[in-house]
């Protein structure tokens, strides 16, 4: 085997590795920013639903 061709499969391994490592920090922080959306959305939603409740029996 000669060198440059050990020197091409030691570069395909690091170029893979580093690729995995990207992305599951990627996808990590893309799973971050939905759960911090979900949890956005549906705190407006309560918000304005404990509002509602409350403004109802203020009325009363």
């Amino acid at each position: 085997m000669r060198k440059s061709t050990l020197w091409t499969i030691l570069g395909v391994v690091a170029a893979v590795i580093i690729a995995w490592i990207i992305v599951n920090v990627v996808f990590s922080l893309i799973t971050f920013v939905f759960r911090v959306a979900a949890v956005a959305v549906v705190a407006v939603i309560v918000f304005f639903v404990l509002r509602a409740v409350f403004a109802r029996r203020d009325v009363d």
